[in-house]
């Protein structure tokens, strides 16, 4: 059942997840496998050259890794809908001088296809996916190049519908960013990740990756003992040495806003995604609707701005619920860490 831990070579049963909009490195992936683990590029966000370029970077090192990708899976919005949200946003977006009524509403695959052709043209040992199905087609060429496949599902139907893959990385609501949900409209019941990984086992006979506040040695054992073949950690890693996460993030995580809680929310990107409850996230979730991609791309240069501004009552603060176990020490410290005492 070991099919993830033999495709990686790996020595320790844990992964460093695949953290989209920057946090994840090349050198995190690299990181990670000094500590007898692997690390998983980030595919989203990114244009097939520059995810390109980081597998190349990470190929040098001469580490296992994998990679991932968002698959397709809409939630349109209505134009007078995005435009509305547009304008409730605007006195954010005034403290920055950014006019979100000249954003276009944008509905794009984030370079699907042509990262499918990036990874069929070289492969790399694991792929796995997020957001979304892939078609039957595209695994089959995936198997074929003898890359293994593995389906992010947050509930044992989803489970279900990826049957077709090779193992499972089964996340509970406590993951930090954006929930996997195959249904975006509705958020994931608030489930522990045993008790996750326990219900999928009943459904699935695919080997199983746990995540999802993941963040101490007990947590891992606990997975390990539900069931998990391995486990995927994120949040702890956002303050390592190796993490791209901006300045701005690292340092609301030591001191978070607010009462320093988590929030499920889609005031950011108009999907489901757990972050630090700051002022964006009180005064908005209410008013955010549903709509990826195009409320991330309406959100994004404002974000961006308060990234580089130090303003963290405006950013997006993904954060997983084990978000105060992230600590400034080398990647590889942390990982190892979690996985001494197994």
């Amino acid at each position: 059942m070991h099919t993830t831990l033999d495709a990686l070579g790996l020595s320790a049963p844990i992964l460093a997840a695949p953290m989209a909009g920057g946090p994840t490195t090349p050198r995190l992936v690299a990181a990670a496998a000094s500590a007898g683990a692997a690390g998983l590029l980030a595919g989203g966000y990114k244009t097939p050259e520059a995810l390109e370029e980081q597998i190349s970077e990470v190929r040098a090192a001469g580490v296992p890794f994998g990679v991932n990708l968002f698959a397709p899976n809409p939630v349109p919005i209505a134009p007078t809908t995005y435009a509305a949200y547009a304008r409730t946003l605007q006195p954010e977006a005034d403290h920055y001088d950014l006019d979100l009524a000249g954003i276009p509403r944008t509905e794009d695959d984030d370079g699907w296809r042509d990262k499918i052709d990036l990874l069929l043209d070289a492969p790399v040992p694991v792929v796995t996916f997020t957001f979304g199905l892939p078609e039957a087609a595209v695994l089959a060429a995936f198997r074929g190049a003898g890359t293994l496949v593995g389906q992010t599902v947050t509930s044992p139907d989803e489970a279900r519908r990826a049957a077709d893959a090779d193992f499972l990385v089964v996340q509970a609501s406590a993951a930090g960013g954006h929930s996997g949900t195959l249904t975006p409209g509705w958020t994931p019941a608030d489930i522990p990740v045993t008790d996750l990984l326990r219900a999928v086992a009943r459904v699935s006979e695919l080997p199983l990756v746990a995540a999802g506040g993941i963040a101490t040695p007990g947590a891992v054992a606990g997975a390990l003992r539900a069931g998990a073949e391995a486990v995927m950690v994120g949040t702890v890693l956002l303050r390592s040495d190796e993490s791209g996460a901006s300045k701005t993030h690292q340092a609301a995580l030591a001191d978070p806003p607010g009462a320093g809680r988590t929030v499920v929310t889609r005031a950011f990107t108009g999907r489901p995604a757990r972050a630090l409850a700051n002022a964006f996230t009180g005064r908005y979730d209410r008013l955010a609707p549903a709509g990826y991609p195009a409320v991330h791309h309406l959100t994004s240069p404002l974000r961006k701005a308060a990234a580089a501004a130090g303003d963290a009552d405006r950013l997006h603060l993904w954060a997983g619920t084990g978000f105060r176990h992230a600590s400034t020490e080398p990647a590889a410290r942390i990982l190892g860490r979690l996985v001494a005492n197994l």
